[in-house]
């Protein structure tokens, strides 16, 4: 009897029970605080998405350190603790992530580690120039501009697509593309040059050769055509001006490309000592073609092109009424009439 007494004593013993209880409060408080440094939010309340980029080659010190220093995370120890449990710094990644404010530390090292990336979407519009482009795209993307420069400037790189360094621009089409952010050079331009490929179809390829073009012709044909209005129903007429002054053998005389071999494009008024200077690009100096596009012309502008109607007009100059559209003519002598209405007018604005 006497055991069982002891025996009962030692299971009531109220140091046990509060030692128990201790512990389960402990437990419990660290499995609240592991589950909140794991789940619990970690971003900062940013009121729009942020982007995070890993640029190649980033380490998982130089990953932490922008998070923190970008004002990304709240916690960096509570990030790095997560971090390493899911073996995150030996599968660094680089890339554009999009971040959303509140994300939890184990949110955040799931999405970089998993490599998810939020894709660019690159609008490309009229450019001028390589370093136009160029620029479009390093800005844009992590692509070494000095790589780019150095593909667009190699001809024999640029042979295998039917490029040299004049029609290098005749492979941006305008367009809008995606594409992940740490792309390279050159795979940026192999994407935007495919998209140029799938343009022309061989029912456009036979419309070029049905105008006794090639299809860089066209392009650059197109190109000056842009420059000249942006009136789309206007384009085919001014289009049919150009090829049946090429056709004649006579130059083309196009005002913006003695913008482009002057390199000001701000230009209001060309006046005769802007057409002798020399370059290639002076059609007022050269005949034919320039010897590359002196913009990226849209696809509808390369359409109006390749359905060139049939006209007698070898000349054309800006309406007097300022409308943005122009008068054409086949002879010049009305051709001379329509271009004194129009000087009179610079005048009197004050042009």
């Amino acid at each position: 009897m006497a055991k069982k007494k002891s025996k009962k004593a030692s299971s009531s013993n109220p140091w046990i029970k509060r030692t128990i209880v201790i512990v389960c409060c402990l437990l419990a408080g660290i499995l609240v605080y592991t589950s909140y440094r794991v789940f619990g939010p970690n971003t900062e309340a940013f009121g729009d998405n942020k982007y995070f980029y890993i640029r190649t080659n980033s380490t998982y010190k130089d990953v932490l350190e922008g998070l923190e220093t970008q004002g990304i995370i709240r916690s960096r120890s509570s990030f790095d603790w997560v971090a390493k449990r899911m073996d995150y710094p030996t599968h660094v990644k680089a890339g554009r992530y999009k971040i959303h404010s509140g994300m939890s530390s184990f949110e955040l090292a799931k999405l970089l580690r998993a490599g998810k990336q939020a894709p660019v979407n690159l609008v490309i519009t009229k450019l001028r120039t390589k370093e136009d482009f160029i620029k479009k795209i390093s800005s844009n993307l992590e692509a070494d501009s000095n790589v780019l420069r150095s593909l667009m400037q190699d001809p024999v790189y640029l042979r295998q697509f039917g490029l040299d360094t004049n029609t290098v621009m005749c492979a941006v089409l305008p367009n809008t593309y995606e594409f992940y952010w740490n792309t390279g050079a050159e795979a940026a331009f192999k994407k935007i040059e495919k998209a140029r490929d799938a343009y022309w179809t061989d029912e456009r390829k036979q419309q070029a050769a049905h105008l006794g073009l090639s299809i860089n012709d066209v392009t650059i044909l197109a190109s000056i055509v842009e420059e000249e209005t942006n009136k789309n129903d206007e384009k085919p007429l001014i289009a049919s001006v150009y090829l049946n002054r090429y056709r004649k053998g006579m130059r083309l005389q196009a005002d913006p490309t003695v913008k482009f071999a002057l390199q000001d494009f701000g230009l209001k008024r060309i006046r005769e000592s802007h057409t002798l200077f020399d370059s290639p690009y002076n059609t007022y100096r050269y005949s034919g073609l320039p010897p590359g596009p002196i913009c990226t012309p849209s696809e509808k502008t390369l359409n109006a092109v390749l359905n060139t109607p049939e006209t007698d007009y070898l000349y054309f100059c800006a309406r007097a009424d300022f409308s943005g559209y122009h008068a054409f003519a086949a002879t010049y002598a009305e051709h001379l009439e329509n271009a004194r209405k129009y000087q009179a007018e610079l005048n009197k604005r004050g042009f």
